[in-house]
Parts: structure tokens; sequence; C-alpha cells
């Protein structure tokens, strides 16, 4: 049915394609040639109408330079109007106006009138002023100055004719001037019979078709329906579709094509307006026939579709049965080949495909049995080797623990002999500053040595030098200033040595079992910096003793010189005092020597001991890093085990299931 449906719709769609494409395309052709027809003969009419036009102008012009006529309107001015001489004029005029009336059949009327209305003469109608003096058309001649102007249809013509039939008529106007004072003498307006536009224009547009000559305003001059002549034009047109030339346009609103064209004279368009249905309504046999090939083509494709239906279905349906019974099971079933076509070498194929699969069914049903057996001999293997992976896991992860936990431990060690480096770089840079401080206070025990020396010498001077030896005092006074402050400085280091002892001392205690021997130094340097301390206290006393008695000297020494042997003494006694201070910074300075020996052969070791910790910790950080490598593949192996047991048994699961399946089929 599919098949029927897909040959009907295609042989309808393109005989209908194919016969309406032919009408569309010849419909446009014909419309575009019987357009260019009808515009070709628009524009001939149009220059008919304007060979015509041109004659009249002609005329308008041989009246205007007839000087026989405008020696008589000349006279006719000079004398009065009711005269017998007036009146012979006018009658002469007259003559002359009929002379030029007859010579032209197709105007109605001549007429002359002043330029204040008034009627000078008429050939073919009488002229009533009060139908004149005011009017438009009279206003736009004498606008225009001399040049002819064209006026639009009347119904009842412009003045009253003789005869009074009213008949409708257009008319050209012209100012007739005097050629020596250009003066207007006449206005001239010559009526003609519309009859003349209807004789010149022999256009058919068709039924319905309207051809007519409408001013720029599309205003009707002249139409084929009588009853619109005079009027606006029916047709739903624009000005502006209106050109300065001949054309065609398509006018969509009332579906009317278009032609005009304008005269060069008048300014005047004719118009032509015809039906687009009418254009193309020969084209109309085209339609018809495909409607008729489209019926005829229906049927066929009827028959077409019943006999590809009754060759291919029946054939078909047959093996669809046939398909149906092999999808229950049923794999002996074959289909009867009569025929070597498309339907014959599809059932050969069927009936090969059903043996192909009668034999891969057999063979699918001794591997199943094989895979069975394998599967079951697969699941035990894979369940021993997930037992072996289970145990070599647990060890490998006891491994791995142990391993983390020495890593830890040696970064651990790592660090504290990192941070017992850091202490000991300290420890010698505070030894330098102390040996630093040590020297100079030697240096400054040699000095006052050398002053005391000084003081002894000045002292066993005669007398006579006292007034020297106020200045002198007075010298020795800042210069036991400079030595307290230097006792100062010194006191300030032994303060320091002290805190750096205790500090080295904790730092020791907490080094442990390999801080006990620096601990041992750091003790011993710290009593050094206790009598140090009290050295220089002893120092700083003595100072000030002999600042106080110095001051004393200053004021009583005129009256001190009994004192001055005990001063000998005591300056001898200071001497002595430095001596031994000299003697005890130069033991505290050998002894300090001997400690910063030690702490560099320290911190020699302390730098192997780090190496040491740090190749430790790098050995356990591989180790672990190791273990844990190994953890995890004994974990995938492990994963990998239990996966390939789950794997065997659903091996043996699907093997069973395969059976069960291919139980079904009938070989």
């Amino acid at each position: 049915m599919k098949l029927f449906i897909i040959f009907f719709i295609s042989i309808l769609f393109f005989v209908l394609t194919v016969g309406l494409t032919s009408y569309n395309i010849s419909e446009g052709v014909i419309q575009k040639k019987v357009s260019e027809a009808s515009l070709q003969t628009i524009k001939q009419a149009g220059q008919k109408l304007d060979l015509m036009y041109g004659q009249y102008e002609d005329l308008s012009m041989q009246i205007l330079l007839d000087d026989e006529l405008k020696k008589q309107l000349a006279e006719m001015d000079n004398v009065n109007k009711g005269s017998y001489d007036y009146l012979q004029l006018r009658q002469k005029v007259g003559e002359k106006l009929n002379v030029y009336s007859y010579s032209n059949k197709t105007l109605k009327a001549l007429h002359l009138f002043r330029s204040n209305g008034e009627a000078v003469s008429s050939a073919g109608g009488t002229v009533s002023q009060d139908l004149v003096a005011g009017a438009d058309w009279f206003k736009l001649i004498m606008e225009n100055n001399g040049r002819a102007v064209w006026l639009e249809t009347r119904p009842k013509g412009f003045v009253d004719s003789a005869a009074g039939s009213g008949a409708p008529t257009f008319a050209i106007g012209r100012v007739l001037k005097n050629t020596n004072t250009n003066n207007t003498q006449a206005i001239l307006l010559m009526e003609i019979n519309l009859d003349t536009l209807t004789k010149e224009i022999d256009i058919d547009m068709g039924e319905d078709g309207i051809t007519a000559v409408v001013t720029p305003q599309l205003f009707n001059v002249w139409s084929n329906k009588q009853d619109e002549i005079a009027k606006e034009s029916s047709l739903a047109i624009q000005k502006e579709q209106l050109a300065d030339d001949s054309s065609a346009f398509l006018d969509k609103t009332k579906d009317t094509q278009v032609v005009y064209y304008k005269s060069s004279k008048t300014g005047w368009y004719l118009l032509g307006a015809m039906h687009v249905k009418e254009l193309v309504k020969d084209a109309k046999a085209i339609s018809n026939m495909t409607w008729v090939m489209a019926g005829i083509a229906a049927v066929i494709a009827v028959l077409i579709g019943f006999f590809v239906a009754r060759m291919i279905g029946r054939p078909v349906v047959t093996l669809r049965d046939l398909m149906k019974e092999g999808e229950q099971g049923n794999l002996r079933v074959r289909m009867i080949v009569q025929s070597r076509d498309e339907i014959g070498q599809l059932g050969h194929s069927f009936n090969q495909m059903m043996e192909k699969i009668t034999q891969l069914v057999q063979q699918t049903n001794r591997s199943a049995r094989e895979v069975l057996e394998t599967a079951g001999e697969l699941s035990d293997a894979s369940k021993k080797t997930a037992t072996s992976a289970r145990e070599i896991a647990v060890a490998t992860e006891e491994i791995a623990s142990g391993a983390s936990s020495l890593a830890v431990e040696s970064e651990r060690g790592n660090e504290l002999t990192h941070h017992i480096g850091i202490q000991m770089k300290n420890v010698v840079q505070s030894n330098v500053e102390m040996g630093t401080s040590a020297s100079t206070v030697q240096k400054s025990s040699e000095q006052g040595i050398e002053y005391m020396s000084e003081l002894i010498n000045k002292t066993n001077a005669t007398e006579a030098m006292t007034r020297s030896m106020v200045e002198k005092v007075d010298n020795l006074k800042e210069s036991t200033r400079s030595i307290v402050k230097i006792l100062d400085v010194l006191g300030n280091i032994t303060k320091q040595t002290n805190i750096l002892s205790l500090n080295a001392t904790i730092e020791a205690a907490r080094a442990g079992a390999a801080g006990k021997g620096f601990m041992v130094v750091a003790d011993e340097i710290r009593k050094l910096a206790d009598q140090s301390r009290q050295s220089i206290a002893i120092v700083g006393q003595i100072i000030e003793t002999i600042q106080r008695e110095i001051d004393e000297t200053v004021n009583v020494l005129s009256q001190a010189y009994p004192i001055f042997q005990e001063q000998i003494l005591s300056v001898k006694e200071a001497d002595t005092i430095f001596k031994e201070v000299q003697t005890h910074m130069g033991g505290f300075i050998q002894q300090l020597s001997e400690v910063t020996e030690s702490i560099s052969q320290l911190d020699a070791s302390q730098n192997v001991l780090s190496d040491a910790m740090a190749n430790v910790s790098a050995v356990a950080q591989q180790s672990s890093a190791t273990s844990e490598e190994v953890a995890s593949l004994s974990s995938e192996q492990m994963s990998i085990s239990n996966g390939l047991v789950k794997l065997s048994d659903k091996l043996e699961e699907l093997s069973n299931s395969l059976q069960d399946s291919l139980s079904k089929f009938q070989v």
C-alpha cells in the first residue's frame, strides 16, 4: 500500500508540477508580450494624436499671423461699437473665422474675445459675455500670454452654441497680439468636437478594458466609456506612477495592466488599461489540459500501483510469514523460489540465511557446552587466585604501614638535626662575639695599666708640679669615665654571655644525650661569665673610688700632700688589680678559644649527623613509596581476582542461559 501511494503521489506531483509551471511561465510570457504590444499600440496612437494636436496649433498660429484679420481687429478698436463701420468690420471678421472653420470639419466653433471677456466674433455659435468673463479657462489663456493652451473637455462646451446642442468639446486657446505694439488684440478659442478623438483612437483593450485621454491631474478629457468623460479617472492609479515618457505598470489593487503615452504637445496622457485575466485568457487552455492530464495520470498510477502491489506484495507477505515462524524458533522453514528477479533473489537469500543460521546455532550449542566447562575451571582458579591476593595484600599493607612510620620518624629526626644545626650556628656566632668582647676587655686593662704607671710616675714627681697635677687629675678624671663606659660594655657583654650560656644549656638539655658535652661547656662558659661579671663589678667599684678620690684631690690638693703617699699605694694596688684582671682575661680568652674549638668539632659532627639523617629520611620515603606502590598493586590484583571470580560466575550463568535459549530452536 505504501509503494502504491508513493507511485500515485509521485506521478500526480510531477504531472501537476510540470503543467502548472508551464501555465505560470506561459501566463507571464503572454502577459509581458501583450503588455509590450499594448504599449506599442498606445505609443502609435499617441503619436498620431500629437500630429492632430500639432495641426490645431498650426491653425491657431495661422490665425494669429493673419495680417488681414489683425488689421480688421485694429480698425475695430478705432471706431465706435454702435456705428455701421464697426458692424461691417465685425461681419468681415466673422466671415474670416468662417473660412477657417469650414476648412476643418472637426472644429465646432471659433471665438474671438476682448481681454475683458467681450465677444468680438464667432464662427459656429453665439457667445454670452457672462459665460466668458471670470472663467478659469479664460484666465489660463491670458496667463500664458500667447502660448497655445489646451483646455480639457467641458460636458456642454465652453460657450453657448448656435445649435444649442451642448455637446462636449475640448479646446485650444491663444492670445492674439499686435506685432507692432505687442498689445493684446483678442483671445482666440478653438472648440474641437470630442468625436475627433473617438475617430483617432481606435484601440480595443478587451472586455472591460479602458482607453482614455487624461490630464496630469487624472481628469478624463476623453474615454471609451461615455459616462466617464469630463470626470476624474476611475482607474486607481497615482500621479506619481505616470512618468514623462511612455511606459507600463501593473495596478495590483485591481489586477490591471496599465500602459500610457504622454503627449509632447498637450501634456495629456493616453491611457490603456486591461484586466490581467483578459491578457492571459489564452493560457487557460494549458491549465485545463494540465488537470486533464493529471486525471489520466492518476488512473495510470492506480493501475501501475495495483500491478506492483500484486507482483511485489504477495511474495513479501509470504516471506514475512516464514520469518515469523523463524522468529518462533523454527529454523527448518524455507521459501519456494519460482522466479529469478529481485523477489526470487530475496527468497534464495532467505533460504541461504536460514541454512547459515541453522549451522550457527548448532556450532553455538557445541561452543556453549565447552564454554560452560571452561567457566567452571576458570571459576575455581580465580577463587584460589583471589585468596592468595588477599593474603599478599594484608602483608603488603603491614609493610607499607611500617615504612610510613619509619619515614615519619626519620623526617622528624631530620627536622631535629636541622634545628640543632641552626642553634649551633647561633652558638658559634655568640662565641665569636664573646671572643671579640674579651679582646676588647684585655686591651682596656692594658690601657688601664699604662695609665696607672703614668700616674705613679707623676705622683713620684716633685710637689712643685702640683698645679700641673691638677690638670692631669682632670685628664685622669676623663679617663676614668672612659673606663666606666668600657666597664658598662663589659658588664653588658657578661650579661649577654650569661644569657647565651643559659640558652645553650636549655638547647643542650633538649638535645638529650647528644647535648650533654655541650651542656658542660655551656656551664663553664656561664661560670666564666659570672667571674667576669664579679671582676668587672670590683673594677667598677675601684673606678668609682678613684673618681671619688680624684674629686677630693681636686678640692683639697693643696692640703693633700700627706695623702699623696697613700694615693701612690692605692694606685699601686689598682695597678696590681689591673694586672690581675689582665691575667684573668688572658685565661678567659684561652678557655674561650678551647670552647670555640670544641664548638667547631661539635658543628662538624652535627653536619655529619644531618647528612646521615637526610639519607635515612630519603631511604625511608623511598621505601614507603615502594611499599605503598606494592600495596596498591596488591589491592588492584585482589580487585582483579574478585572481578575474575565474578566474571567466571557470570560466564557460567551466561553459558547456562545460552544453552536454554538454543534449546528453543528446531534444527
